[in-house]
């Protein structure tokens, strides 16, 4: 390869060894310039394992290792959700790209840091969730911005699930469903419909005690929760997220317009195309996904593109920020009962440049209405 972005992986574990693994052969088989160059991990038991799935014969379980390593262009942060602020800002401040596994930091002082340091820094700064990157998202986003559904009036998003068996850190401070799972649900509102001006909400733990890695522990994290976003305006959204969910059938993201409704299918990071209601039609038209293989990894693929190209990403720190700030006052609000004010913002989405003509050209039948 000429050139790779060579590639440095703290956290190798389900995360790193499965979805990132896995994105990383996708767009090496596709042509990327990219290389694996070193992996680190806490478990020796790892080094084998990244190996046999990449080739890597550089292993370390110091993450120093890896940002200090002149060789190593971009770090992906795929640790526990704790050491995501700490080594996102190391790796900055050593001049790497850094791509971090969401949330980017669990509080908003070290956030801040980043947000700072990545404006300086010759490196981009990518935090996920990367939900504003699936062509199901962009098209809603067009139809939204284009006029098409009105003035946007009221919102709804879903996430959730019953929550994992593994790792104790997921139930501990720093943890929980919001930074697991709302995130998304938050940074796709937010990304259709602009920053958010204040929240309120109810979040607390329902199921105190669980059974995680085959031992009895005690919950302090939050894992129950609907997070009221106010946007200014009367224009008002609802997260639904939790540790506690078993099962459902709804949509992953709903938009109420004046002129119609618009309703990802699926989940927003996994999503199965959009059906769109319009007032004028009369009828609810399915939107076939697009991509069916896309993935939430994607993220990757667009830094990439971005160091190769000299571009700034798409998804910017101020907007990973701006989640944050949600997710932890809405946790405030939900132990006191009182409203937060949302003082961050972050730039607008532009995803006119990426419009296809085939936004419709995709629709696979009406329903009219009974």
């Amino acid at each position: 390869m000429s050139n790779p972005v060579r590639i440095g992986i703290i956290g190798y574990g389900s995360v790193g060894s499965g979805p990132y693994t896995r994105q990383i052969r996708r767009m090496q088989q596709e042509g990327y310039a990219i290389e694996v160059v070193q992996v680190c991990d806490v478990s020796e038991g790892r080094r084998q394992v990244a190996k046999e799935l990449l080739g890597v014969d550089r292993f370390s379980s110091n993450h120093a290792d890896i940002i200090e390593n002149d060789n190593v262009d971009l770090v992906l942060v795929l640790t526990s959700m704790n050491e995501h602020g700490p080594l996102a800002k190391a790796a900055l401040q050593a001049g790497k790209h850094v791509l971090v596994e969401k949330p980017m930091a669990t509080n908003l002082e070290e956030a801040a840091e980043l947000v700072t340091l990545a404006k300086s820094s010759p490196g981009y700064l990518v935090p996920a969730p990367h939900v504003i990157l699936s062509p199901t998202y962009q098209a809603m986003w067009r139809r939204v911005h284009r006029g098409e559904l009105g003035k946007i009036r009221l919102a709804r998003a879903f996430y959730g699930w019953a929550g994992p068996s593994w790792g104790q850190w997921f139930y501990r401070p720093g943890g929980g469903a919001h930074f697991d799972l709302g995130v998304y649900n938050v940074i796709s509102l937010t990304g259709l419909l602009g920053p958010a001006k204040r929240v309120t909400g109810l979040a607390g733990t329902s199921i105190p005690e669980r059974v995680v890695d085959g031992e009895m522990m005690k919950v302090e994290a939050l894992d129950n929760a609907h997070i009221c976003i106010d946007f200014g305006e009367g224009v008002f959204a609802v997260v639904t997220t939790g540790f506690t969910i078993q099962k459902y059938r709804c949509p992953a993201v709903e938009l109420y317009g004046d002129k119609g409704t618009i309703q990802m299918l699926g989940d927003d990071w996994d999503p199965n195309g959009y059906e769109l209601w319009l007032n004028e039609v009369g009828a609810w038209q399915i939107h076939e996904e697009t991509d069916p293989n896309w993935p939430w990894t994607d993220g990757l693929r667009h830094l990439v593109e971005c160091i190769q190209s000299g571009q700034k990403p798409m998804i910017t720190p101020e907007h990973g920020y701006h989640a944050l700030e949600i997710m932890i006052k809405a946790e405030q609000a939900g132990r006191d009962g009182q409203a937060r004010t949302i003082e961050s913002t972050f730039p607008a989405l532009n995803l006119y440049e990426k419009e296809a003509e085939q936004d419709s050209a995709h629709l696979i039948h009406d329903r009219t209405q009974l």
